[in-house]
Order: structure tokens, then C-alpha cells, then sequence
């Protein structure tokens, strides 16, 4: 059985179309449409069912794409031990960033690591911590440096490089900031701009409020916590934020008892055997 044929039916279910899927691997739809084709027939089984534009998996490609998938992580690692025998740091790492660390943790890092190891093959999808951790778990990315999750994700193994300090904020003129003795039960009728509901940030904010009996009144969400800073500093409601971004534009409220904070790091698979070039990189950032 040709790994391509693999290869190719593991990118469509992981980038949900045969388009996105062979721009990834680099070849026309065509071309992987008839590998899929042919590693279907071999099987003797239809993995996938075309639905409009996308694409479904049928019950035997459910049951098939574990197996698919750690038959591509097993010849990567054959092939990346031998790689390693050699002190030499080089090839491609397929890195996942969030886009708080791109643009406040990592860009010192990334400069060092091009300055020191030229002749790796940096690749950087900027991706959100959830998207990443199902990108590692796939074994599509080597290594996702992103908020991690609380608990760790089952199957994933995951190292604290910052801790994330995060405080409630509101614009100076909010009324909230005239308040006296203002407790997190203030928070209750006020609007939320946080990130989506499914994200490990918006789980991390919302289990702090719990234990003073608040639930976030999400009215206006964006992953972008450089937009949720702008909705926050004209006065549409409160927001949570790195102390990292803090300025004039916006004022503290300080809740006695609240402990806000996030864990920000390195993601892996531990069946993965890391390249020199990610191990390279994780020393960088210890």
C-alpha cells in the first residue's frame, strides 16, 4: 500500500476538503481525489462519502483513520531517528503559534532560532490553542507552543514555559471604576467581551468567576484579545487580559480573592519523536 495514498486520505480529514488537502501536500485535486480512489479500492472499503464540497467519513474510514494515522507517525519517526543521528539541525518543523504568543511571547525567540539554525524549514500556522492541539493530536504539527489546556488534553503532553498573569478590565470612564467596595458579583449585569466559549482562555476566566457565583454575560466575542482590548477601552463592557497588555487605555478592577491566570507552553505528542530542529527550539525556550 503506497503511503501517499495515506497520506492523502489523512490531510482531507484533517483540513475537511479535498481542495485544502491538496494544496497541503502539493499536488491537484485531481491527483489526490485518485489516490483516495485507489487506497479505497485497496481496502476494499468507501472512506469517505462526498458531501457537496466536503467530504464525510463513512463508518470503516472512522474506524481505519487511527490506524492511517499512526502509520504516518511511525515511518516519520523511523526516519527522523536516523536523521538525528546526526548533531546537524535542519529540515522542516511545522510549528503551531497562537496569536497572543506570536505577537507578545515569541518573536525574540524566533529570531534567535533563524540567527542559530539557518537551514531549518520553519513552517508557522497561527492557529488557536484548541485547533492546535487537534493539529498535534493528528500528528499533522510537531510541536504547538499556545495556552494550554486546563486539564491537559488526554494523549498530549504539555510543558509550562509562562505563566500568564490576567486581570479584569474596563475602560477608565466605565462605571464600574467609580464603584465602591466593587466585588465579582458587579461583573454580573455588566457586558462580557471575552473569546468563544469553547476556548481554553474563556474556561480558564469563567472558572475563576464561578466560585462568586458569576457567569459571563457574553455579549460581543472575538480569539482576538487585541480586539476584545479595543471593545473593552471604548466602553462596551469588561474584558480579561494578559497584564503583558495593559496600558493607559484601560484600568485594573481589583477583586479581592480573584486569582486570574493562564499557562502558556509547549505542546507535543509523546509517541512523536521530536526532530533536532524542535528540540532546538524547546531549548530556546526553556
Amino acid at each position: 500500500m503506497q503511503l501517499n495514498e495515506i497520506e492523502a486520505f489523512v490531510a482531507i480529514c484533517d483540513l475537511g476538503s479535498f481542495r485544502a488537502a491538496a494544496n497541503a501536500i502539493h499536488i491537484t485535486q485531481p491527483a489526490i481525489s485518485k489516490r483516495l480512489a485507489t487506497l479505497e479500492t485497496r481496502l476494499g472499503h468507501r472512506l469517505l462519502d462526498r458531501v457537496g464540497r466536503g467530504s464525510a467519513l463513512t463508518e470503516a474510514g472512522r474506524a481505519y483513520l487511527p490506524h492511517a494515522r499512526k502509520l504516518l507517525m511511525e515511518v516519520e519517526n523511523s526516519s527522523r531517528a536516523l536523521d538525528n543521528l546526526s548533531a546537524n539541525v535542519s529540515g522542516r518543523l511545522g510549528l503551531a503559534l497562537s496569536h497572543h504568543i506570536a505577537l507578545h511571547r515569541i518573536p525574540p525567540i524566533l529570531r534567535r532560532f533563524k540567527q542559530a539554525y539557518p537551514e531549518v524549514d520553519l513552517e508557522i500556522e497561527f492557529l488557536g490553542s484548541e485547533t492546535a492541539c487537534r493539529a498535534i493530536a493528528s500528528g499533522r504539527l510537531e510541536l504547538a507552543i499556545i495556552t494550554l489546556p486546563q486539564p491537559a488534553m488526554p494523549g498530549l503532553e504539555q510543558r509550562e514555559i509562562w505563566r500568564d498573569r490576567m486581570h479584569i478590565l474596563v475602560a477608565p470612564d466605565h462605571a464600574l471604576t467609580k464603584q465602591e467596595n466593587l466585588t465579582p458579583a458587579a461583573l454580573i449585569n455588566t457586558p462580557a467581551l471575552l473569546p468563544d466559549e469553547s476556548t481554553y482562555t474563556y474556561g480558564i476566566v469563567a472558572n475563576a468567576l464561578a466560585p462568586f457565583g458569576v457567569k459571563p454575560d457574553l455579549r460581543q466575542s472575538s480569539n482576538f484579545l487585541e480586539t476584545l482590548k479595543m471593545l473593552a477601552s471604548v466602553g462596551l463592557g469588561w474584558t480579561a487580559l494578559p497584564e503583558s497588555m495593559i496600558d493607559s487605555s484601560l484600568q485594573v478592577l481589583n477583586f479581592e480573592g480573584l486569582n486570574l491566570e493562564r499557562s502558556l507552553g509547549a505542546v507535543r505528542h509523546p509517541q512523536r519523536s521530536l526532530s533536532n530542529a524542535a528540540n532546538a527550539f524547546l531549548e530556546l525556550l526553556a
